[in-house]
């Protein structure tokens, strides 16, 4: 055997282990969880309505929000049961990559909030579809203004919106503070942000049935 051959073999027999360790390192490591706020079943009239049968649409317009939060990973607020090796600071927040929403937050929450407003008013969602035609279509604008999730603690947020009849003037302009308790960890944050985008579907689908019927429409109590 000459040095070349045999130099060859010794590279095989180490290439291969170091391969294979690799290998085992990547299967232990922690998977990614996705999550969503979608609620788990959406209402029957939902799955039915289309432009032919719906008496309106929405439009959910692109959710406005902060900079830092416009990204599939979750951003929480640091707690020393997220980090036990360090003391946690009340200005520090960590963004968890292996805990992420199923896109990026901005469009989870467009999503989410289009399909929840449709279901409750038996509209069609226009979000993605594009404008029906012989029936109105109210646009929706939400600004994310605040969010803060605390595990185990709570879920703060704030928000604001518009509701105008096609590309007309703003019919209502609202704003509206809203916070669920959690428990738990992540989960328990993603549970709760869920809810309250539940809750603010339910308060924009109030705005928007009363906008169609020509009834006042009020914005919630500060």
């Amino acid at each position: 055997m000459t040095l070349d051959e045999t130099l060859k073999k010794s590279s095989l027999r180490l290439v291969v282990p170091a391969a294979l360790l690799g290998l085992l390192a990547a299967c232990g490591g922690t998977p990614t969880r996705y999550y969503t706020l979608a609620e788990g079943t959406p209402p029957a009239a939902a799955q039915r309505s289309t432009a032919d049968n719906a008496a309106l649409a929405i439009e959910m317009a692109p959710v406005a929000l902060p900079e830092r939060l416009a990204r599939p990973q979750l951003v929480v607020r640091r707690s020393g049961g997220l980090l036990p090796s360090r003391e946690a600071s009340e200005a520090e927040v960590d963004v968890l990559e292996q805990s992420r929403w199923s896109s990026s937050f901005e469009y989870e929450l467009r999503d989410a909030l289009a399909s929840a407003i449709a279901g409750r008013l038996s509209a069609f969602d226009a979000t993605k579809s594009g404008r029906p035609r012989g029936i109105p279509v109210y646009r929706i604008a939400v600004q994310l203004r605040e969010f803060d999730a605390q595990p185990g603690t709570r879920v703060d947020s704030a928000f604001g919106w518009s509701i105008r009849r096609g590309d007309g003037d703003a019919l209502l302009t609202c704003q509206m503070r809203l916070s669920e308790a959690v428990t738990g960890g992540v989960d328990g944050v993603a549970a709760g942000a869920q809810r309250l985008t539940g809750r603010l579907a339910d308060e924009i689908a109030r705005n928007v049935g009363a906008l169609a019927a020509n009834q006042a429409a009020s914005c919630p109590a500060a």
